[in-house]
């Protein structure tokens, strides 16, 4: 299917229909951006059925009309790849923009825009935090990191999906801004398991509890995310994509030392610990 051609918004090109990207997808494309897609398997592009949008069969002849590039893939190594060995900077159009929506490292961020000046390609890493819920809501969180000008031509591309674009700084930004926000999320996760074990063992009902932490001022999204985001079916996947996320902050701040050591291993027991949290909320 062909979208129509619209001469006052960027023309977006998309890598990446998993489980955080359709989503994304689906609101570019129904916020009127003109939508073009390339997937490794034709079957992926069923997310869009009923939407306008143009599927490639060429990276590089898709990369040669977009004026965004958004990229939605599991992992620095995923988006390299694309680059080195797909060709995608070399056949993009100087003055675009590729945008990274995956969660990776702030040093990869800054490989990506070397790589990128001799093209003229700006680069903006725009981690999301939420989850697939959030994001099918359209309220994500989008987490930018990149020059004022890239920032002018995608603010209203992230706004089709997010409750709030925050331009956090320069390439790299966005990254660091991602690992600290999950990172804070996970030691909530320890907070609330061992104040909830507490109550287990006072015999309080555990669900009024719940209630009142989730209206009162202890509320969080780590708290709130039980039951619609958490629950006992994914609690062990989420554990494992939570720990990939840990790696990557200590990863990034592993010149610290000591200085953010409590932070890791406060954030890795509150990732270990989400199975058990599914089991004392009902989850």
């Amino acid at each position: 299917m062909t979208d129509p051609t619209t001469d006052n918004q960027p023309t977006i090109g998309f890598i990446g229909l998993g489980d955080q990207g359709a989503p994304i997808a689906q609101a570019i494309a129904d916020a009127g951006f003109p939508l073009h897609v390339w997937a490794r398997r034709r079957a992926s592009l069923a997310v869009l059925d009923g939407r306008p949008f143009t599927a490639y069969d060429a990276l590089a002849e898709m990369a040669a009309v977009v004026d965004v590039m958004a990229l939605c893939v599991r992992e620095d190594s995923d988006v390299f790849e694309l680059i080195e060995q797909q060709g995608l900077l070399a056949n993009m159009r100087p003055g675009a923009v590729l945008v990274n929506h995956g969660t990776g490292l702030p040093t990869a961020a800054h490989r990506l825009q070397q790589l990128a000046e001799p093209y003229g390609i700006h680069v903006v890493d725009a981690p999301v935090s939420g989850g697939h819920a959030v994001a099918v809501a359209r309220q994500l969180t989008t987490i930018a990191g990149g020059d004022d000008e890239a920032m002018r031509l995608v603010t209203s591309v992230f706004a089709s999906f997010s409750k709030r674009v925050i331009h956090v700084g320069p390439v790299g930004a966005g990254q660091y801004g991602k690992l600290f926000n999950n990172a804070v999320m996970m030691m909530n996760h320890i907070n609330i398991l061992e104040a909830l074990t507490v109550a287990k063992r006072l015999d309080l009902p555990i669900a009024p509890l719940l209630e009142v932490l989730e209206s009162g001022s202890a509320a969080s999204f780590a708290l709130s995310a039980f039951g619609p985001s958490i629950t006992s079916d994914n609690a062990a996947h989420l554990r494992e994509l939570e720990l990939i996320d840990m790696n990557l902050f200590a990863a990034a701040t592993e010149n610290l030392g000591q200085t953010r050591d409590t932070v890791v291993a406060r954030a890795i027991a509150g990732a270990q610990g989400l199975p058990e949290l599914t089991q004392l909320t009902g989850n």
